[in-house]
């Protein structure tokens, strides 16, 4: 099959991506004309979540395969001013422990990291670490389409619905939240936030909501895409703009263009910011990341 060479294909990419992206919609729609699911065909956030829940079963693993190698080392402590350290090398940062806020996780694609026997946590893996184990996670996840699958990752983790809770609400419903799913400020050790602040509602004001759950001395671990660096030239920010007319339509709300790195480090007083762009990333990448981590 014929395929475009860099920097040609990452122009091309976005489009077969939505393109695939589109082809779940009509099965979505079947889905809930065979089960009589109106309440889903007469909402459009219903089937957008529906759909988007469909779509990212399919491309979820190949998401995670691309970003593992950037995603491990980060929870691990082993990334320093956008860089990967090598796995024999000392870390930056402790590896997570104790009480753990994971914003977004979708379909568990990350559930499997926080597991007792992960790279992370389990010395005999290759580059693990000695770490004490989690306590507590809380999965603060609002698609509850997808909840089946984030379940069944939870499991095959050994972490177990005590050990993993998933609270089935968006990031900006936390401060309401009923009992059951309430989350005490300053009560939080690490928040982890992979690839999702591109999709929360109120940004700015939902990040700055997230820091006063940390506790002091506590640590937000940050991958995400985010708009185009001033070093990649206005032809590829406008190219993103250009694009981000049309993705969030199609990919679950998600925007390219947030300056997501600048509105992390304005969420509140820390005591150490380590988020730079992630080093090595080719300037023809539309989708451009920061790694790092904020030390309350």
């Amino acid at each position: 099959m014929f395929s475009l060479p860099p920097p040609y294909s990452s122009f091309v990419d976005p489009w077969k991506f939505m393109a695939l992206a589109m082809s779940f919609l009509p099965a979505t729609i079947l889905a809930a004309l065979f089960a009589l699911d109106l309440a889903t065909l007469l909402s459009l956030s219903r089937l957008r979540s529906a759909w988007f829940g469909r779509f990212w079963a399919r491309v979820g693993p190949d998401v995670r395969a691309n970003a593992e190698k950037n995603v491990t080392p980060l929870l691990r402590g082993h990334v320093a001013r956008g860089a990967i350290l090598p796995p024999d090398s000392p870390a930056a940062y402790p590896p997570l422990s104790g009480t753990i806020l994971e914003l977004g996780p979708g379909s568990g694609m990350w559930t499997s990291l926080f597991a007792p026997r992960s790279a992370i946590f389990d010395p005999a893996q290759p580059g693990g670490a000695r770490a004490p184990p989690l306590t507590k996670v809380y999965g603060i996840e609002p698609n509850t389409t997808i909840h089946p699958l984030l379940r069944d990752q939870i499991a095959r983790a050994d972490l177990g619905p005590t050990t993993y809770e998933i609270v089935p609400l968006g990031v900006q419903d936390l401060k309401h939240a009923p009992e059951r799913y309430r989350i005490q400020p300053n009560s939080i050790d690490n928040i982890v936030t992979i690839m999702c602040l591109c999709s929360i509602p109120e940004p700015r004001e939902n990040m700055a909501e997230l820091y006063g759950y940390l506790k002091p001395g506590g640590r937000w671990y940050a991958y995400e895409h985010v708009k185009c660096h001033a070093s990649q030239g206005k032809g590829m920010s406008m190219y993103q703009a250009f694009l981000n007319c049309i993705w969030p339509h199609i990919i679950g709300g998600c925007e390219m263009g947030r300056d997501t790195g600048k509105w992390l480090r304005e969420a509140g007083p820390w005591r150490k910011i380590d988020l730079c762009p992630l080093e090595n990333e080719p300037w023809y990448y539309t989708m451009p990341h920061v790694i790092g981590v904020l030390t309350k």
